[in-house]
Order: C-alpha cells, then sequence, then structure tokens
C-alpha cells in the first residue's frame, strides 16, 4: 500500500537559505535541459538552411552535429550494453542527460552541494512532461521561472524521527510530526516544497504486507448516486439533496482584500524590500484561500462518497469552458470588432476557477477507492436538456435554475434533473444492478385541484394550498385569508391568530375564501 503524508518543516536559516539556492540551481538545470533537447530535435530535423532557429546556424556536417537521440553528448558515449544479452542499443534522452551530470559537477562545483538523486529526480521531472505530452495529457513543457519551480525529491538516505527528519546534505530538520507514520511502512522519497507560509515536506510511504484498499464489483453496488456540479450550489445530487458553493477567492470580502493588498504591490517600486513583502502578503491569502478550499473539499467528498455504493460524476471539458469568446469581426468596418460577450464570461470563469470541480472529483475518486466503492465518469452531454420522463431534448427545456419539459410538461429543477440523469446515464453505461428509476412527476401548484368540501367540513390547513409553517412551533395554527399567511399576533394583541374561521353554509361559493 502506498500513502502520502505532508508535514510542516521548521528549518534553521542556514538550511532555510540552502532550499532556497538548491531550488534556484535545480531551475536552471530544468530550463539547460530542456533547451539541449530543442536544439537537438531542430538539428535533427533540418528547417530550411538553418539547423538552429535560435542562433540561424546553417546545416553543415561541420557545424550541425546530428544524433538519434533527443538530447546531445558531450562524452560521446551514446550507447549502452545489456549486461544478461550483450545486445547494444541508444540510450534515451532521459539517460544520457543524467549520466552528463558528473561533467555537469565538473565544469560547475557548486551542483556538488546537491545530493544526487535530487538531480537525477530533476531530470526525470523533465521526462514525465515529455511523456504526459506525448500522450496527450498535458501540453508541450515550458521553461519555469521561480513562480512555478519550487520542489524538488530525495528518493534515498531518508531517516524520521518523532521531531526531525534527516534530509541528505541537509541535515536533521526539524518538523511538526502532526501525522506520524505508522508501523511496518517505510519512507520512499521525501518531496520539499517551497509555500508562501514555509517549507513542507510530502513523505511517500509503502507497506508490501498491507494489501490495497479493496473495491467492490459493479455487480454488488446496489445503491448509486450522481452527482451534477454548479455555481450557485457547488453539488446537487440524484436524491435530492444540495450542497452550498463558499466561494472562497469570489466572496466579496476576499475579493476586496485581494484588490487593496494588489494595487499596494503595484504603487511599490519594482526591485525594493517593501515589493517583496507586499508580493508576500498576496502570496499569504492565495495559501489561506486554498487551505479553506482543500479542507472544505476534502469533508465534502467525505460526505458525498458515503451516500451510495457507487458514484457517478461528469466527465468535463473545464478547460474548454473557460475558453475565451471568438472575436466577432464587424463586417461593414474592416479591422474592428463586434462585442463577444467575454468580459461578462470573465466573471463565470472565475467562479469556475473559484469552484474547483475537478479537484473536487479528484479527491471523490481518492475517497471512494479508499472505502472500496465505485467511481465512475460519464459524458456530460444534454444532461441538463434532457427529460427523464420521456426522453426529450431540447435546449429550451431549461430556463435557469428551471427545467420544463416542452412535450410531457414535466417540471424539475434544474441541476437536480441533471444529477438525476447523470445517475441514469451511470447505469445504463457501467450495468450497475439497481432497480428501475422511480417516476416523480413534479405538478405545479397552480395545476391542483381544489378539494371540495361537504357541508361541515372547516377549511383547516390540511384542505387550503398551504398548511402549516415548518418554522412555527408546535400548538400555533395559521389559516390562509385571501393567498396571504399570517402569523401569530404579537404580546398585547389578541392571540387568535389570523381571521377566525367561517361557517360554510349550504349554497356559499369556495372561491370567496
Amino acid at each position: 500500500m502506498l500513502l502520502g503524508y505532508q508535514n510542516k518543516l521548521k528549518p534553521n536559516k542556514k538550511q532555510t537559505l540552502k532550499v532556497l539556492s538548491w531550488i534556484d540551481m535545480l531551475r536552471a538545470n530544468y530550463n539547460y535541459n530542456l533547451a539541449d533537447r530543442e536544439v537537438t530535435y531542430q538539428e535533427r530535423f533540418v528547417q530550411g538552411e538553418y539547423c538552429n532557429l535560435r542562433n540561424k546556424g546553417t546545416a553543415c556536417p561541420l557545424t550541425c552535429s546530428v544524433s538519434s537521440n533527443s538530447a546531445t553528448s558531450d562524452t560521446g558515449d551514446i550507447y549502452k550494453v545489456k549486461k544478461k544479452t550483450g545486445e547494444i542499443k541508444l540510450k534515451t534522452a532521459e539517460e544520457i542527460q543524467i549520466t552528463n551530470l558528473p561533467i555537469l559537477k565538473k565544469t560547475r562545483p557548486w551542483y556538488k552541494e546537491i545530493d544526487s538523486t535530487v538531480l537525477q529526480q530533476n531530470v526525470k521531472r523533465l521526462q514525465v512532461a515529455y511523456n504526459n505530452f506525448f500522450a496527450g495529457r498535458s501540453k508541450y513543457p515550458k521553461f519555469k521561472n521561480k513562480s512555478n519551480f519550487k520542489s524538488f525529491t530525495f528518493t534515498s538516505g531518508i531517516k524520521v524521527a518523532d521531531k526531525a527528519i534527516y534530509l541528505p546534505k541537509l541535515g536533521w530538520v526539524k518538523y511538526f510530526n502532526s501525522r506520524p507514520i505508522p508501523e511496518g511502512f517505510k519512507v520512499k522519497s521525501a518531496t520539499v516544497r517551497l509555500k508562501a507560509d514555509g517549507l513542507y515536506v510530502t513523505l511517500k510511504i509503502e507497506d508490501k504486507a498491507v494489501p490495497p484498499f479493496p473495491i467492490i464489483a459493479v455487480e454488488d453496488a446496489k445503491t448509486v448516486v450522481g452527482l451534477d456540479m454548479g455555481i450557485t450550489k457547488l453539488v446537487h445530487c440524484s436524491d435530492g439533496s444540495q450542497y452550498d458553493n463558499p466561494r472562497h477567492s469570489t466572496n466579496k470580502r476576499t475579493r476586496k482584500l485581494l484588490k487593496v493588498r494588489q494595487r499596494r504591490l503595484a504603487r511599490k517600486k519594482k526591485g525594493s524590500k517593501n515589493r517583496k513583502k507586499a508580493g508576500k502578503l498576496i502570496g499569504r491569502l492565495h495559501q489561506k484561500i486554498t487551505n479553506k478550499r482543500e479542507a472544505f473539499q476534502w469533508q465534502l467528498a467525505n460526505k458525498l462518497t458515503r451516500k451510495a455504493d457507487a458514484v457517478v460524476v461528469e466527465d468535463l471539458n473545464i478547460s474548454g469552458m473557460k475558453k475565451r469568446c471568438k472575436p466577432k469581426e464587424d463586417v461593414s468596418n474592416k479591422g474592428r470588432f463586434l462585442t463577444n460577450g467575454q468580459s461578462r464570461k470573465r466573471g463565470l470563469n472565475r467562479s469556475i476557477s473559484d469552484a474547483s470541480w475537478y479537484s473536487l472529483t479528484q479527491k471523490i475518486e481518492y475517497l471512494a477507492a479508499k472505502q472500496g466503492k465505485v467511481f465512475r465518469r460519464v459524458n456530460p452531454r444534454h444532461t441538463s436538456q434532457k427529460c427523464p420522463e420521456c426522453g426529450h431534448v431540447d435546449k429550451a427545456n431549461r430556463n435557469k435554475e428551471k427545467f420544463l419539459c416542452g412535450n410531457c410538461g414535466y417540471l424539475a429543477h434544474a441541476d437536480l434533473n441533471a444529477a438525476r440523469n447523470i445517475k441514469q446515464r451511470g447505469i445504463d453505461e457501467y450495468s450497475f444492478p439497481v432497480a428501475c428509476k422511480v417516476k416523480i412527476r413534479m405538478v405545479p401548484e397552480d395545476f391542483r385541484e381544489p378539494e371540495q368540501l361537504c357541508l361541515f367540513k372547516m377549511p383547516i390547513s390540511e384542505t387550503t394550498e398551504c398548511g402549516m409553517h415548518p418554522r412555527m412551533p408546535p400548538g400555533i395554527k395559521f389559516q390562509v385569508g385571501r393567498g396571504v399567511r399570517r402569523r401569530a399576533a404579537r404580546k398585547g394583541r389578541r392571540r387568535v391568530p389570523g381571521n377566525p374561521a367561517k361557517q360554510l353554509s349550504l349554497f356559499e361559493d369556495i372561491s370567496d375564501i
């Protein structure tokens, strides 16, 4: 079983400065390796008269060192021999750049301060970025700067005590042991990460004797819940429950505070110490927002996974939802553009980013696997426009938060209806052994037929359109007089709530009540 524990470090001043210098050197090494691969690619595939577009070097055998790998090699040793079979193969770009690390330490002696496993993991980090790019999971790797490169990883020589952790070439570093490691687990790796409020270490621990969490089979899932993500309400469940969206970064108070701090940062002189201090305040505010969001999502994900044996969510293309609107060119006036609604969509994009739907679904998936439950994603196409009663799909069925089918007249809350459609789609696609859906036909209040009263029957709360108010204390009743609800009278007035009951005669019209 593999687990990850995160704790906050308490390094001294010397250790803090060393970690910061390591991050700067590792970032430079990462960018050098990325540039090395790009230049080698340009040398392999000649582009016009040049083999290097950046330096504009002409393509000839003397200046263009063509290599069949994705990285150059200063040693010229680009082959490897297998010990068992004796087979000779070309080294990959990752292997070439790892074998060049001793040369890097000779030419730049300050890299000797960094642990060797940290430098190797830095090269593997670039290789993972390339693998994700070729697999279609992410964009092409970019050069790193101070804002997006803040971590490095140890893979050996790690020791953990009650109040300190030993990291190679950093020594014993104190940390908050808020989550002790269980017995039998061994530390596989340790990742040191710089955040706005300090340094953190993430320990990857493993115990092969403990089996992974068992997940029930699809055939054993007796209950299914569908989840629809929203903005006004964060989650809508197929069982009718809804969960509020706390709006951690888009609420009025946080936006105002962030605006004030960003304005103060803009007024500071560039390169000054006061500007750095103002930037740290903004970073701490963003870190606080992130911590609140993470804590809320873990609590909510725990509640949602306990609802049923199987959880079904939408496979949303969130990056596509946040794309910019296409520009509308003015045909009558060339070079001019018409309004395309991007200024209004900006607020929607902020709300989507604040809701962090994908992060929430990841936590639900993790907790579902931990609790041995089934987690599935379905296609979100037409889930909010389809009628669950007759199957009619029309864009006009939904009007903001109301769903009214134009074919059969089915009325429901739009997001709750989408959650029911998600649940049904998950049952159909993955063949969950769940009973057929219960058809609940919701009729508007205006279409209910009034109950005919007999001669001596009084219009009590059960026969009128509105019954007893849910917040009224027991023992106090109220009646309806001309469509207006009246509560109990205040102190000092008569204690009879509302109008007194009226005795009906035989030929009196009920509509006057």
